[in-house]
């Protein structure tokens, strides 16, 4: 890969002044060739093969990063869906692999292990049951284990009866984790359409399709896009499109450049760059900011949506042109906590739970780090992720949903959950409920546009 040197020369001012960072180097490691004749020698071959491809990814990184003066933030692990490797009779056993998992990513220095994971979006396994009821057990006793379950698909619709599961695996989860605001649900998602090679946590997952291990990596960089675009106070929006699919292209170089020499030193195959402006709470950080750059008063205000279209569209393009191996979620992430200037406009006003869910329409992923009462009723919690993965199925897009009930919170007090996880305005949420709807359960069938063979 050969770089020219205006664009090196512009690449070292994005990483000095505008945040750019490779946001995770993400290692994917294939454990269902890990059955033992028990699942306690099953918990034994996972620890010993993680161990195996992991050990060198810090040290790896960061001599990357040192040789390049590129800031890379996270080192992750994904495993298979774990939900794969039971039956159904493992009991206390899901967590005692959790917990081994957790001191094990502890000892390596890396910031989360994701796989918890099941696929369910037409219906159950044992061991996909199984691994739901453990849920507020695992996030609750572990730091760096993270679950996500795919409740719906285009192809397959939406299976109702795990939506209503998750709204009280969310709601258990937050009141074991309350005296932290509800945290262990930062760590869950809820996924439609769900993919199989996305390096960006809570979600992350090493998909059935993919090598036995691979190094994923997400890029991040709204900071940069931010100042392009004030540069160019009197662009139209189709120039601003131009402006924003440019820069993108270079961010993704970036992250091809590491992932490639990441998997080189480790030994693995290279998989995926994953463009999305993912912001954090630092300031200058965030993609709110973008869209107010874009003309918009405050980020919530009318014409948001068609701000992040614009945004999102034009990440896609220049990702895909400069790499032909972008994939994962790609595009723009909204996560109210992550985001101080987002977090701010909820705190105003200025962005409602509403407004939100219509972003998430064309944003990269759906409604992600909401703060909500932790009085709400698992139906409301149901049919809010009901909502969200409808908008999912019907687009042919992955959404997934991170909602934190903070418990003995109500709407307009603060959550906190520290680092890049920032702090939360806990949101209003609309008081008249679908619970009538949601308790019917079944399955709804795909939409018509799934018939495409």
């Amino acid at each position: 890969m050969l770089f020219e040197r205006s664009e090196i020369l512009e690449t070292l001012r994005m990483l000095e002044l505008e945040n750019l960072d490779v946001r995770t180097v993400t290692l994917g490691i294939n454990i269902l060739d890990c059955r033992g004749e028990s699942f306690a020698s099953t918990i034994e071959r996972v620890i010993a093969k993680i161990k195996h491809f992991a050990s060198p990814l810090k040290e790896t990184v960061e001599k990357i990063s040192e040789k390049y003066g590129i800031p890379i933030v996270n080192c992750r692990v994904a495993v298979s869906p774990v939900a794969l490797l039971l039956t159904g009779k493992e009991g206390s056993e899901l967590v005692e692999l959790a917990a081994k998992l957790d001191h094990l990513a502890q000892a390596l220095q890396i910031d989360f292990v994701g796989g918890f994971s099941a696929l369910v979006q037409k219906g159950f396994t044992p061991g996909d049951l199984l691994l739901m009821e453990s849920l507020p057990n695992i996030l609750s006793e572990t730091e760096r284990i993270c679950g996500s379950v795919n409740v719906a698909s285009s192809r397959s619709g939406i299976n109702v009866d795990a939506i209503l599961r998750m709204g009280e695996v969310i709601q258990e989860t937050a009141r074991r984790t309350a005296s932290r605001d509800g945290i262990g649900c930062a760590k869950l998602v809820v996924f439609a359409n769900s993919p199989e090679d996305n390096p960006f946590m809570a979600g992350a997952f090493h998909g059935p399709g993919e090598a036995d291990a691979v190094v994923n990596v997400g890029v991040s960089g709204p900071g940069v896009v931010k100042e392009m675009i004030r540069r160019h106070p009197e662009a139209n929006l189709g120039e601003l499109a131009e402006i924003v699919k440019r820069t993108a292209f270079k961010i993704t170089r970036v992250g091809e450049l590491i992932g490639r020499e990441v998997a080189e030193k480790i030994g693995v195959a290279f998989g995926i760059v994953d463009l999305s402006l993912a912001p954090t709470p630092k300031v200058g950080d965030s993609v709110a900011e973008v869209i107010e750059a874009m003309g918009i008063e405050k980020c919530g205000g009318w014409g948001s949506t068609l701000a992040l279209a614009l945004l999102t569209d034009a990440c896609k393009k220049g990702g895909t042109m400069a790499s032909s191996f972008v994939g994962g979620l790609s595009g723009a992430f909204i996560p109210v906590s992550e985001d101080a200037s987002m977090n701010q406009s909820v705190t105003i006003g200025a962005l409602s739970l509403e407004k939100l869910e219509a972003m998430t329409s064309v944003s990269s992923v759906g409604l992600d780090m909401i703060a909500i009462p932790g009085d709400t009723p698992v139906e409301v919690i149901a049919c809010i992720i009901g909502d969200e993965i409808a908008i999912g199925v019907i687009n042919h897009k992955t959404v997934g949903v991170r909602l934190i009930p903070v418990p003995g919170k109500k709407a307009g007090e603060k959550a906190v959950f520290g680092g890049l996880l920032g702090e939360a305005t806990v949101i209003e949420v609309n008081p008249y409920r679908g619970g009538r709807f949601i308790r019917r359960g079944g399955r709804i069938p795909a939409p018509i546009t799934s018939l495409r063979n």
